[in-house]
């Protein structure tokens, strides 16, 4: 037997660290579109209350509950994605084990 296969789960989760990264920086490409959505609108209306004269704390609230949201959505897909690993490895060891077993010498 080989080691075992997670290079689909490893690949998974760099991709996903990235994306963590990158939201934590503020980049936007890693956002669902509902969270893009949801950021541009309340950009929007903080624009909109700067034009007025008023204060934009509201706004940028919003904005740091979606950015704070994605990131706990990323953390929890990576936690999942490691103990997806995981499994996959303790599977490997399973087998391993129980064929080392069965043999005779």
């Amino acid at each position: 037997m080989g080691k075992p296969d997670t290079k689909r789960v490893d690949r998974a989760i760099r991709q996903t660290e990235k994306k963590l990264e990158a939201v934590r920086r503020g980049e936007w490409w890693p956002l669902t579109s509902r969270e893009r959505l949801a950021m541009t609108r309340a950009m929007a209306s903080g624009a909109r209350s700067v034009h007025q004269g008023r204060s934009t704390g509201r706004a940028e609230d919003r904005m740091d509950s979606v950015g704070s949201g994605a990131e706990a959505r990323l953390t929890a897909e990576l936690t999942a994605l490691y103990g997806e690993r995981q499994r996959i490895v303790t599977e490997y060891a399973r087998a391993k084990a129980a064929k080392k077993s069965s043999g005779w010498f």
